[in-house]
């Protein structure tokens, strides 16, 4: 393999992920651009197994979503509604969302992780009795709910700062934030794709108060639809320089663009190598967050195992009731149980340990015997 990155002119970074320098601007755009793809992706297993040898994440965990209807009108989203009334608009009550955690009363859930829209109707009373009545029913239960932009949606619709709105929420048992809604941060993509909600710079605000507040987040980035490769690499580059100054970042989960059911549909949606690359470029560029995690829902549940040789350790988890990504065209299973999970670990080549959201090993599963 080293005579092919030299060929491709790649030995300098190569070099640079030996002696653990880290990597530039020019050397990320390089990773994308360049035609050896297999050599990228030869340096991004290498750096992963650094870190985590064969391990492969997961845990056990529960998507909610409680209400689609959004006021931001993001042309990739096939998920939101603009409107309560208007066709395939919801809005669950509260009740309706603890039944959906009370169903799972035998199942040994460690998350649950729910996104929204950003509905301009509800009182910020509804989200707060929703996190306080689900620790009510499982009190050990880690709550990772509401993206930056949300967040930030409520601190502007009830005139609150960021902060207040991560107090309130975090009273009534909010523990950590998910990654959604950062798209891509370049102005010029989000003026286009996602102009009427909070700009990149709000979102890393976001985090940055959550990180010291003590709460730990994911960060996402959406990839394939008008983005440049340019692009793609300030997008991460923004999040390590936010890495450095916080380290409150737990994961950085790239996900694909689906083009089904939404205005975008006339764009094509990322190839599987592209797939494959973008996540080896995040584990080699990102140097101080510890999990790039494939996210079986969006990429395909094959495309993900192959992920975990080109830098991810992690596939999320167990998911469950997921939607937005099936709206908009994801043909995966709605969820997977953490046998399948476990099979598909092993069946890819990689150690199986299932995980909490803060990472801590919940169990480590008994080998298959042969």
């Amino acid at each position: 393999m080293r005579e092919r990155l030299r060929a491709a002119g790649l030995t300098d970074i190569a070099d640079k992920v030996e002696a653990r320098e880290r990597l530039s601007f020019d050397d990320g755009v390089r990773l994308f651009e360049t035609p050896e793809f297999l050599g990228v992706g030869w340096l991004a297993n290498r750096e992963r197994e650094r870190r985590h040898a064969g391990r492969t994440y997961f845990n056990h965990n529960l998507r909610l979503e409680a209400t689609n209807v959004c006021e931001a009108s993001c042309l990739f989203c096939s998920f939101a509604r603009l409107t309560p009334d208007q066709p395939g608009a919801h809005t669950k009550s509260v009740e309706q969302m603890f039944d959906r955690l009370r169903a799972r009363a035998g199942e040994a859930l460690t998350e649950v992780h729910m996104v929204n829209g950003l509905h301009p109707g509800l009182p910020f009373s509804y989200y707060t009795d929703l996190l306080s009545g689900l620790k009510r029913i499982r009190p050990g239960i880690h709550l990772k709910c509401f993206t930056a932009v949300e967040i930030a949606f409520f601190a502007d619709h009830y005139g609150k700062t960021d902060r207040q709105v991560l107090e309130e929420l975090r009273a009534a048992g909010l523990d950590s934030l998910p990654g959604g809604g950062a798209e891509i941060f370049a102005p010029r993509v989000r003026k286009k794709i996602s102009y009427d909600k909070c700009d990149g710079d709000r979102y890393l605000s976001v985090h940055r108060t959550a990180h010291a507040m003590g709460m730990r987040t994911n960060m996402t980035m959406l990839y394939g639809h008008i983005e440049t490769l340019a692009e793609r690499v300030d997008h991460m580059l923004q999040i390590r320089a936010l890495q450095d100054d916080t380290g409150g970042l737990q994961a950085f989960i790239p996900l694909a663009f689906h083009n089904e059911n939404n205005q975008m549909r006339k764009l094509p949606v990322p190839t599987a190598t592209d797939t494959l690359r973008t996540h080896a470029v995040a584990r080699l560029l990102l140097d101080n967050v510890d999990h790039i995690k494939a996210y079986w829902i969006s990429t395909s549940v094959e495309l993900a195992q192959t992920a975990l040789w080109f830098g991810a350790d992690d596939l999320d988890g167990t998911v469950q009731e997921e939607t937005i990504y099936h709206m908009a065209g994801s043909t995966t299973p709605s969820a997977l149980s953490t046998d399948q999970i476990e099979q598909l670990v092993r069946a890819a080549g990689r150690e199986p340990i299932e995980r909490d959201t803060l990472y801590n090993v919940v169990r480590v599963p008994d080998a298959v015997a042969v």
